[in-house]
């Protein structure tokens, strides 16, 4: 039985005789000689990741000016700062987008334009005080003129990522990127065999006070990360360093088409290997690390599970959907993640970099809670009612008194069956009158968009405002009318819903749950 310590690896790293392998390195080194003899040749691997992480952003303090502002609002070129904090300390999130040029430029390209020492346009707002006089204030910094640049990412490093795919009829944009209409393409993020949380799931080794690679310098593990969920195989880090020490090749601002901004974060930690069952986790190969296939074309907290599938699978570029061949693409580098592992073995192998052991394990028991429920009307299926249908082989003079009747302004045109054929609106009966129509299948309009029970309340208004229209048919999967749904009810309390059939038109009803 291998049993090793902290202090026993780090005296190996001072005399320079560790042994330090890359994670991809150690899969080789275990399925070639096994996982006892890998325990006891082997002292350290190290693990990277670079991939995009909206939890990010830094402190920053700017020193005081003169006279002295107590900062109420402050932008760096154009990109608002929050400041909640002392008169001259910010936090700058990677995600705050520019406010000139929106889903082009954000807070995770303030951050690279500073490493790479460009001049930054610092404006900022204040209210005044007798002790912080100043109003107004603009000036330019650099990253050598900051007090402290402290990189702090709240949700960092994530075991896995989702695969990423898309049932719908159009392209939608997330940050999983730009998915394709009917599983047309698929995504995904992380880098499997060598990601930190997949060699050490159970946070043995990495906890409170962890020494890392973080954006080309040294950072630590602060503790466990937002949205944290162990149980789920989703543990997350919060983890710090001086961003005065890192560099642009390892923090990169990003965007993602129609979505937002974002920055790339280069991530590594060292793995001590104390004993067997670390080192079988170091040798975790992509082929035995899965994550699931989830729709993203269903805007849910719980989008639908479409499978799963393996790292290997992933980066082979091509996936099984319901028996259908797609495409995938990875969102984050491979070749950086490797550069990253590659970077901290160096420096571990030339006594550059000790291990700490951490000074408080971080919880493999949480839960990641949902929201809750909030106030009001969420979805569709809380807000529609009955519709008013017609026939196409109706007359228009029995479908005009069936809107007089209930004072409504919409129609809905079914079949024998409520399968949807048809919309009319009182306009189009206004127009029937001056074109001397009779029936409604000659006025009839065809091309008609609808809402299931399901969708959101913002998907409704999406469509309401896209398709400049006032109210859609509200429709099952197999195209039977279940009611209506319109603008002015999303302005009003719910309208008074008709019972039974109205003037001789027949009402379709709201399906009880």
């Amino acid at each position: 039985m291998v049993e090793k310590s902290f202090e026993d690896i780090n005296g190996k790293i001072k005399r320079g005789d560790a042994v330090v392998l890359t994670a991809d390195e150690m899969v080789d080194y275990v399925q070639e000689h096994g996982v006892e003899k890998a325990a006891k040749d082997v002292d350290v691997v190290t693990t990277g990741t670079f991939g995009a992480m909206c939890s990010s952003g830094c402190f920053l303090n700017f020193g005081h000016s003169d006279p002295p502002i107590k900062m109420e609002k402050l932008w760096l070129n154009d990109v608002e700062a929050y400041h909640g904090n002392a008169a001259v300390d910010a936090y700058l999130g990677v995600t705050k987008m520019s406010e000139s040029h929106p889903f082009e430029y954000g807070g995770g390209h303030v951050i690279e334009d500073l490493l790479l020492g460009k001049s930054i346009e610092l404006r900022a707002e204040a209210y005044g005080t007798d002790c912080y006089p100043r109003t107004h204030l603009k000036t330019s910094i650099t990253l050598d003129d900051l007090n402290q640049a402290i990189l702090c990412n709240p949700r960092n490093a994530y075991q896995r990522y989702s695969c990423a795919t898309n049932s719908t009829k159009r392209a939608i944009y997330t940050y999983m990127g730009k998915l394709l209409p009917e599983f047309e393409n698929a995504t995904f993020s992380g880098a499997g065999q060598l990601s930190p949380l997949q060699k050490d799931h159970a946070l043995e080794t990495i906890g409170v006070g962890t020494r890392i690679f973080l954006g080309g310098g040294k950072g630590y593990v602060i503790g466990e990360g937002t949205q944290h969920n162990p149980v789920s195989l989703f543990s997350t880090l919060f983890v710090t360093g001086d961003l005065k020490q890192m560099c642009a090749d390892f923090l990169k601002g990003a965007t993602f088409t129609k979505y937002g901004t974002t920055m790339f974060v280069g991530l590594g930690i060292p793995i001590p290997v104390l004993n067997e069952r670390i080192a079988k986790n170091c040798g975790l190969k992509d082929s035995e690390i899965l994550t699931d296939i989830v729709d993203y074309g269903i805007p849910r907290r719980n989008r639908p599970n479409l499978g799963r599938v393996s790292y290997e699978q992933l980066k082979s570029g091509m996936i099984s959907i319901n028996g259908k061949e797609v495409r995938v693409r990875p969102l984050s580098s491979f070749a950086k993640a490797k550069e990253v592992a590659g970077i901290l073995k160096g420096w571990i192998q030339r006594g550059e970099f000790l291990l700490t052991k951490p000074v408080d394990r971080i919880s493999t028991t949480t839960k990641c809670k949902p929201m809750k429920p909030e106030e009001g009307i969420s979805f569709v299926k809380e807000l529609f009612k009955d519709a008013l249908t017609c026939q196409l082989e109706d007359d228009l003079e029995s479908v005009a008194k069936l809107i007089v009747a209930n004072n409504e302004d919409h129609v809905v045109v079914v079949d024998d069956h409520l399968i949807l054929q048809g919309i009319l609106t009182s306009f189009d009966i206004t127009k029937a009158v001056a074109y001397s129509k009779r029936k409604v299948s000659e006025i009839v309009t065809r091309k008609v968009v609808s809402v299931t029970p399901e969708e959101t309340i913002y998907e409704l208004i999406g469509k309401l405002k896209k398709y400049n229209i006032s109210a859609m048919p509200v429709v099952d999967n197999n195209g039977k009318v279940l009611g209506i749904v319109s603008a002015d009810m999303l302005v009003k309390d719910l309208a008074p819903k008709p019972k039974g059939d109205v003037a001789g038109g027949k009402a379709a009803k709201k399906e009880k749950k």
